[in-house]
């Protein structure tokens, strides 16, 4: 594990996880990976590479409620796939179907907007009947990866696999229920945040998910990666 139980960064982490899941994955199943834009990607990268499974990311947008945009009534994620929370929808009122199609139209751009940044013109990767590994750089809540799962689920994987180099004890054990898998290589307690059980956790900007992508796509190396995003 890494010193003093962080990761250098999210390059180092990915590499250790990859390690994991190499060792846990049965290379028959033919696995691809999903990784969270944008700091999964980084991480998700290094995971396809030891795996030699194809990589592709993936975006969730949470659907904010009018006026409230930091509680969640929803989310979209590629693919096309709404996932809505129930939970809050029974409490809210006034709150037509417009106004949710109207929230859920303008993330929409911005979901296609970022696709079109991060994978340019080649297409997603069919999960239908795929082992399905899908990767953040940690787990805090969880409620964009849960939206991820659901999202995922409906385009009928053969199973899902969550993979995080950090993740809240809770919400580690929350998943377990939900996916077929789960890797959490580290679960401290306290947790607080994700940032802390890194040495560098900068943000990853759009033009290194591209880069990366692009790079996973002629399988190069993350160097090679890493001077084309500069």
């Amino acid at each position: 594990m890494p010193d003093h139980r962080r990761f250098p960064n999210r390059t180092e982490a990915g590499v250790l996880l990859g390690q994991e899941l190499a060792r846990r994955i049965n290379p028959d199943d033919h696995p691809i990976v999903l990784a969270l834009a944008r700091g999964g990607v980084p991480v998700g990268y290094e995971i396809a590479r030891a795996l030699d499974a194809p990589l592709d990311v993936f975006i969730v947008r949470k659907l904010g409620v009018p006026g409230h945009e930091e509680l969640a009534m929803g989310a979209i994620a590629s693919g096309g796939v709404r996932v809505m929370n129930d939970e809050v929808l029974g409490y809210l009122s006034g709150l037509s179907q417009n106004h949710i199609d109207a929230v859920a139209a303008r993330e929409q751009i911005e979901l296609e907007r970022r696709e079109k940044a991060y994978r340019g013109d080649r297409p997603p990767l069919q999960v239908a009947g795929r082992t399905v590994i899908i990767v953040d750089d940690g787990l805090a809540t969880g409620s964009t990866m849960r939206a991820a799962v659901r999202a995922v689920r409906r385009m009928n994987p053969r199973a899902i696999i969550v993979a995080v180099p950090v993740a809240a004890p809770s919400t580690c054990d929350e998943f377990r229920a939900e996916v077929d898998d789960i890797v959490c290589m580290l679960t401290p307690e306290p947790f607080t945040a994700v940032g802390l059980w890194y040495e560098d956790f900068t943000q990853t900007t759009d033009e290194e998910v591209h880069a990366l992508l692009a790079a996973a796509n002629r399988g190069e190396t993350t160097a090679a990666a890493a001077r084309k995003a500069w």
